[in-house]
């Protein structure tokens, strides 16, 4: 299976953050995990490091309801940050949200590979990095 350099938690619930740690370490699938408890922070970590393609993440786990910027504002800066030389990136949206609103809105957003109701489970993680 696949080895991810970086994956990137975009969420500020601290028990879905320690949760999901534990599984993606489980897995040994991933080298290191980068939390984040807002988009802007999450935004701002890319933006510093566009020039250093190694310190970006493969993966980004994005929560929607987050304070300072939720997800969908992460998403629409995301999409406009995004260039060519960027390396591709892989979102997946992890909310709590089961509204059928959410899951179209997101669907239709090109950077979003897919959209995960929390919590994220050991067999659901490995379905992703099989993906990849």
């Amino acid at each position: 299976m696949k080895q991810i350099e970086l994956l990137a938690l975009v969420d500020d619930d601290d028990t879905f953050i320690f949760i999901t740690k534990k599984i993606i370490e489980k897995t040994n699938h991933v080298k290191e995990v980068k939390v984040f408890n807002n988009g802007l922070d999450a935004l701002n970590y890319l933006k510093d490091n566009l020039n250093s393609q190694y310190k970006l993440p493969e993966i980004i786990f994005l929560d929607l309801s987050m304070p300072i910027m939720d997800g969908w504002q992460f998403l629409d800066e995301f999409t406009s940050l995004k260039s060519s030389n960027v390396k591709k990136i892989v979102i997946y949206i992890c909310s709590s949200s089961i509204s059928p609103h959410d899951i179209m809105k997101a669907k239709k957003i090109s950077a979003v590979s897919d959209y995960i109701i929390k919590p994220v489970t050991k067999d659901k993680f490995a379905e992703i990095i099989l993906a990849l």
